[in-house]
């Protein structure tokens, strides 16, 4: 459950470097304005522009968007097509655009099975955007994270590493998001409690923050109290930090209370 935060000043809070967000709720927003899944897609896809610039004028490098996953293949054929649509004309419409901001377009996932000239659309705007630096905005397209991990293992083998040489950082090296730092922060609209196959790998230690907001309803200052939350938390990776850690004596004692 999250706990409501209001909002801090950008320069008193922990600006977390990576944010990946997963848009959910856009179907549902449709519906509670009588209008077709398809009409939640299309303002869905409007509402990204607004988030990358919400996080460049915070501070964030990084934003991932989880946009189209493998599973998502599995809904109606209309609905799929209008999607693929939608993206098509999105992608014409925002590449000049964000391109002009400085932003770095990257794409997460698979190219193979996309409509005729889809595939060619995300990698035009890869290669125009490639060397811009002010941000970067990863866009998760036919993508899982399950996929992400066996595609990353097949070229490790077919490279061929031993059993011996394989490690955290050779799998890091080999996914998708090998040239970007691990999401600090992910952000789920539409109340939603799970990550739904989205970067599995890379998510270990990441902060999560569900919202209530739909996708195409979630704005800056939803941006600005996930935000003030996670600045708010404590990251230990594991560790004990020095405030919580126990002395030796306690410690001790705790242990031969336990028998």
């Amino acid at each position: 459950m999250t706990t409501a935060a209001s909002p801090a000043p950008a320069s008193a809070m922990v600006i977390p470097q990576h944010i990946a967000i997963v848009m959910d709720g856009n179907g549902r927003w449709a519906k509670q304005r009588g209008l077709p899944r398809i009409a939640g897609h299309r303002a869905g896809t409007e509402n990204i522009r607004r988030i990358v610039e919400a996080c460049d004028e915070i501070g964030v490098k990084c934003l991932t968007v989880y946009a189209f996953s493998t599973e998502n293949w599995n809904r109606p054929p209309a609905e799929v097509e209008g999607l693929m649509r939608i993206i098509g004309e999105g992608i014409e419409r925002e590449t000049p655009i964000l391109h002009a901001k400085g932003v770095r377009v990257r794409h997460l996932g698979s190219l193979v099975n996309l409509p005729h000239g889809l595939d060619r659309s995300i990698a035009r705007t890869v290669e125009i955007t490639k060397d811009n630096t002010r941000l970067t905005l990863s866009v998760a397209f036919n993508y899982g994270g399950r996929a992400e991990i066996v595609e990353a293992v097949r070229r490790i083998i077919a490279e061929g590493y031993q059993p011996e040489d394989v490690n955290e950082q050779l799998i890091s090296q080999h996914l998708f998001t090998a040239d970007l730092p691990d999401p600090d922060l992910i952000i789920r609209t539409a109340n939603g409690n799970r990550l739904s196959n989205f970067l599995l790998w890379q998510s270990s230690y990441a902060e999560y923050y569900p919202v209530p907001a739909y996708w195409p309803d979630f704005g800056p200052d939803d941006l600005l109290k996930a935000i003030t939350a996670y600045s708010q938390r404590q990251r230990k990776f594991g560790k004990v930090v020095e405030a919580e850690a126990v002395p030796p004596a306690e410690a001790s004692a705790e242990a031969n209370a336990e028998f």
